[in-house]
């Protein structure tokens, strides 16, 4: 029958589309539904950043094979790969000493990256403050992407040359085992049905599974981002992490001088309060994409968090991005916020039910840079292969 699948993903991001592209890369029959008529949350409401650089050891062997596998796509397709590096600048000797023990991780577990010295950064990076920037580390092999569409041409190239079935508009409603195999029925009465079910769709399972949505320790976090009009005749390569991403990454966690250093700040700033580090990434139109911060409540208040933009985080922003780089304007066209959900305890949410329905999720914001390689591992581990 045609509704017959080896595998139905529920949820349309980034999770749920690598899920779908590595089952049918085992030779899987595959159908991916999303309950909207194209993805539109965490997955394009992001920076666009792929930096396994910022992630802790066990998170960084997925973000490279991620690497991979963008390249290898990006070979074949147009998704929106640019491979331009991702460089952090240190503003003090503090900062200079995280990435200097960074480097020394990175080295052992050869992975490529490269000291910059004062000159070298301002030399690199057009409107870069000298009055700023005490150091840099560079990682060559690092890219970025544009969120907006990337999804978007992914899902066409894996429907048009791995022959994935999309269903959008596919709002699902139960999820049960029954003589058929999993039926996955929407709310407009059609039903698929699948050997393996993996539900991918946010903090969304709870319309599924209320009490297990209750019991777990997801929260959301909601994240203001801004973009500046074009800049003339101005070129910023790759992704710009800054001194605060020093202090938040979770790489940086695994250095020696790291907690020594974190006691030192003050606990009540507006960077902590809102939990801001400074990023810039230059768009392919020439804006320049600023944030971002940081807001968190559970996920079932999520709520809470609010559906406005607040302008006194953005202002702080850009204040303090003007401290850093020179752009040559910060005229802002676009504001917005994404929202992800992600786990306290523990770095991913999955939970198996009657055997073959995996709901897996609260991936928070490493999805773009993690998803394309955890999902390989975590479909062989679901499949048996």
């Amino acid at each position: 029958m045609d509704n017959k699948y080896d595998v139905v993903v529920v949820g349309g991001g980034i999770l749920g589309t690598f899920h779908a592209y590595h089952a049918m890369e085992l030779g899987m029959k595959v159908c991916l539904v999303e309950k909207d008529n194209y993805p539109k949350g965490a997955t394009t409401q992001n920076f666009g950043q792929v930096v396994p650089s910022g992630m802790n050891t066990k998170w960084q062997k997925y973000g490279r094979e991620s690497l991979r596998i963008y390249k290898e796509i990006q070979s074949q397709f147009d998704i929106s790969i640019r491979q331009n590096g991702t460089v952090y600048l240190a503003s003090n000797e503090e900062e200079e000493q995280l990435l200097v023990e960074l480097r020394a991780i990175n080295n052992n577990n050869e992975y490529s990256s490269k000291m910059l010295t004062k000159s070298e950064c301002l030399e690199r990076y057009p409107g870069l403050r000298r009055d700023y920037v005490k150091a840099g580390l560079f990682f060559p092999d690092e890219v970025t992407v544009e969120p907006r569409t990337m999804i978007h041409r992914l899902q066409e190239y894996l429907v048009a040359q791995k022959g994935l079935e999309i269903k959008t508009g596919f709002l699902v409603s139960s999820c049960e085992r029954t003589g058929s195999g999993i039926e996955v029925r929407s709310s407009m009465g059609e039903s698929i049905f699948g050997k393996k079910v993996i539900i991918c769709n946010g903090s969304d399972f709870k319309n599924l599974y209320p009490e297990l949505f209750a019991q777990s320790d997801l929260e959301v976090s909601k994240l203001q981002m801004m973009q500046t009009k074009p800049q003339e005749n101005y070129t910023l390569k790759g992704s710009i992490l800054t001194g605060w991403s020093i202090r938040r990454y979770e790489a940086f966690y695994e250095c020696p001088s790291y907690h020594e250093i974190k006691a030192k700040e003050l606990p009540d700033t507006p960077q902590k309060n809102w939990g801001v580090h400074i990023l810039f990434k230059q768009a392919l139109d020439g804006s320049v994409i600023l944030g971002d911060s940081h807001q968190y409540a559970d996920a079932a208040h999520a709520d809470d968090l609010g559906y406005d933009l607040d302008m006194d985080i953005d202002n702080f922003m850009v204040q303090e991005a003007k401290k850093i780089i020179q752009l040559p304007n910060y005229e802002i066209q676009r504001r917005w916020y994404g929202m992800y959900s992600q786990c306290k305890t523990s770095d991913i949410f999955k939970k198996i039910i009657d055997e073959d329905i995996h709901i897996v999720t609260g991936i928070g914001g490493k999805g773009m840079t993690g998803s394309a390689g955890f999902s390989k591992k975590n479909i062989a581990k679901i499949l048996n292969r």
